[in-house]
């Protein structure tokens, strides 16, 4: 049995259940570090990693139905919503780094040139590859 979905939808659904089984890891990751803490506390990036990954896996989730009901053409969408996806990853594997290496509590203390262009240019992909993805769900469903 096959769905008829299209291949960037497909795509984006994929992306979904690799946040989802990623946020599930790193479930596991922060239970051991909660038994094994004195204070029964995973690292804050720990934390902050498995609950990232939790709602990017479902904010990739809501991209795909608006990609399935966009009128954009599969590339543009596929494009779009990937660009977000990218960075839902980029900003988990940030959290994840910064776990293993307890280098922070805080990523934002020590900021750098670096932290302020990383941090735009996820702004910007994320709000800009879901703002095309939902114009296209507007052109198609309300146009």
């Amino acid at each position: 049995m096959s769905c008829d979905l299209g291949l960037d939808t497909t795509i984006t659904l994929l992306g979904a259940g690799v946040l989802f089984m990623l946020a599930l890891g790193l479930g596991v990751w922060k239970y051991r570090q909660m038994v094994s803490a004195e204070d029964h506390r995973a690292h804050p990036y720990v934390d902050i990693a498995h609950r990232a990954a939790l709602l990017y896996s479902f904010a990739t989730l809501l991209i795909a139905v608006f990609v399935e009901l966009s009128a954009w053409p599969a590339w543009v969408n596929l494009t779009a919503a990937m660009v977000a996806v990218f960075f839902f990853l980029a900003a988990t594997v940030s959290y994840i780094t910064h776990g293993l290496l307890r280098d922070t509590t805080n990523q934002f203390e020590r900021r750098t040139r670096g932290t302020a262009v990383s941090m735009t240019m996820l702004i910007v992909g994320e709000i800009g590859g879901f703002g095309v993805v939902f114009a296209g769900f507007i052109a198609g469903q309300l146009g």
